[in-house]
């Protein structure tokens, strides 16, 4: 197989690789890496030296590729799916690149802040990364009025993909608004998607380790293990 991903199910931007090379049926082999273990840490180093993930090895052009954005627009170019994540039309490929920005910097860049003030106890003031994920949520929203039923329109994109980790992570943190009713239903649709579900089912025996998994609604989390017999 000539793909091979170095990932971890819980990291939201592996989810947003994995969401594209899902929907586009491509075969490739996980490469779980565990960042404490330190030959994990020595593989992921070797293709990637700044020792951050998502990261895909091409075999077949011997490339590793980094940044979940560029392995979507990579996959796109070279092992296209019957439907592309990104628009032929380059004007509409712009809509789906700033939306795709707009999860990544304005959804994620908040909510990996305030996972980290918990993870690491900080107790710094979180309200500002609260209030950014407000706003993008009253912005998404607005968005989401004309636009349907996916970001940029009819076809499903890597602007999804992005969505797809930020709104789940990020609505975990700073619940949607019924003032918001775009945004949920859109949210739903998202998270009933076939990709989309695929991966969040394979992140559910991780989900115990996220800091805020007290705030992951339960029909997201795995069912609990009967008791044993007595």
């Amino acid at each position: 197989m000539a793909l091979t991903l170095y990932y971890h199910p819980l990291s939201s931007y592996c989810q947003k690789a994995l969401v594209a090379l899902y929907e586009g049926g491509t075969p490739f082999t996980p490469r779980l890496i565990d960042l404490s273990q330190s030959d994990d840490r020595a593989a992921l180093a070797a293709v990637w030296p700044l020792v951050k993930f998502p990261v895909l090895h091409d075999s077949a052009g011997d490339r590793n590729v980094a940044e979940s954005s560029v392995i979507i627009e990579y996959l796109d170019l070279r092992y296209a799916g019957a439907t592309p994540l990104l628009p032929a039309n380059r004007e509409e490929a712009l809509d789906v690149r700033l939306w795709d920005r707009v999860f990544d910097l304005h959804v994620q860049s908040p909510m990996q802040a305030i996972v980290a003030d918990r993870l690491f106890a900080r107790q710094d003031d979180m309200q500002p990364q609260r209030d950014a994920l407000e706003r993008a949520w009253a912005l998404i929203d607005t968005h989401l009025r004309t636009s349907g039923p996916w970001v940029c329109g009819a076809q499903f994109s890597m602007a999804d993909c992005a969505a797809a980790p930020a709104l789940f992570y990020g609505s975990t943190l700073q619940p949607i608004s019924p003032r918001y009713p775009n945004l949920l239903a859109y949210f739903d649709r998202l998270m009933a998607r076939a990709s989309v579900e695929r991966v969040l089912r394979e992140a559910q025996p991780y989900l115990q380790f996220y800091p805020f998994c007290d705030q992951v609604p339960a029909r997201f989390l795995a069912p609990a293990s009967p008791s044993p017999a007595v």
